[in-house]
């Protein structure tokens, strides 16, 4: 039986996921100003008879949940980054919460197109001073909120080089939210102010469509990134430096696999053939130097020999 202590050769699954990050502490600001706007909006809808405040309240109110799951996604990520029953960590976890949000915005875009088709057909009156002064308000707290999360990110781990800098999906679909609702109250704005003075209250519809257009192509890009990470897509300018860094000579790679385990941090299977191959050390060595985002390699050198034969059988 072993009976050497192993902890020297084994692997660390926990690349910062057990901090708390910048991200999850700027989510729970964000989660409180929208709580108290949603709370504002609702009761301010109620007391001027205001459909729109309270339509936009109750829109609030979703966006707060949204924005509860991204700090719910820190907080289990942190909380369970040393459980080995994830084998590579929680770093995923950021992935999931962006895709969650991003399903969400493009549900919360649809909402606005069917909400804008009925004010189309069924015309509401607007309560224009108190709703345009609502909006307002409701466009400084957005753009605060949205400064908060879109501000320069100080946490540092694993992987720097390659230049794509840290992809925290969890905290763009959060910031998308926030710049979703700072979208519809510029768009809200406009309209209540062309219904106001030009008696266009058909604009208010037709913003409603133009913001969710917009919505949506954000909640596309959202939902396809992180949909990558979530299905192992293998970047290609990782996988060309991979090559580079072994095939310059005679070791040629059979086998290749990469895959994100977090943000910017990526594991990698790679089978290597040659005639005289070095130790899977010296191969991890210069894959890790031209590639440091890869912090979990596994090298799987094998010996030529079918060629090696031929030619001396010639």
């Amino acid at each position: 039986m072993h009976g050497h202590r192993l902890e020297e050769w084994q692997h660390n699954h926990v690349f910062g996921q057990d901090r708390k990050k910048s991200g999850e502490i700027r989510s729970l600001i964000v989660v409180a100003l929208t709580v108290v706007m949603m709370v504002w909006e609702i009761l301010a809808g109620i007391i001027y008879g205001s459909m729109a405040l309270l339509a936009d309240g109750l829109h609030m109110g979703s966006h707060a949940v949204a924005l509860g799951i991204a700090a719910f996604a820190y907080a289990y990520a942190r909380r369970n980054a040393g459980n080995t029953q994830f084998s590579f960590g929680t770093g995923k976890v950021n992935a999931l919460g962006g895709f969650t949000g991003a399903v969400l915005l493009a549900g919360f875009a649809l909402y606005m197109v069917i909400e804008s088709i009925d004010r189309f057909i069924h015309p509401v009156e607007i309560s224009f001073n108190g709703a345009i002064f609502v909006a307002i308000i409701g466009l400084i707290v957005n753009g605060v909120s949205a400064w908060i999360l879109g501000g320069e990110d100080h946490d540092h781990g694993h992987g720097h080089g390659h230049g794509h800098g840290h992809h925290d999906h969890n905290r763009r679909a959060a910031y998308f939210h926030v710049l979703a609702d700072a979208l519809t109250s510029v768009l809200a704005i406009a309209a209540l102010l062309a219904g106001k003075y030009a008696g266009w209250n058909w604009m208010d519809p037709i913003m409603g469509i133009v913001g969710a257009l917009l919505i949506t192509r954000w909640s596309w890009h959202l939902l396809k990134d992180t949909s990558c990470v979530l299905l192992d897509k293998q970047r290609s300018d990782l996988e060309h430096d991979v090559r580079q860094s072994i095939e310059n000579g005679d070791a040629r790679i059979s086998d290749l696999h990469l895959w994100a385990i977090g943000p910017n941090i990526h594991a990698a299977i790679v089978s290597i053939v040659s005639h005289a191959p070095d130790s899977p050390a010296v191969y991890r060595q210069r894959i890790q130097a031209r590639c440091p985002s890869l912090v979990h390699v596994t090298v799987e050198p094998q010996r030529c020999i079918n060629e090696t034969r031929e030619t001396n059988a010639g």
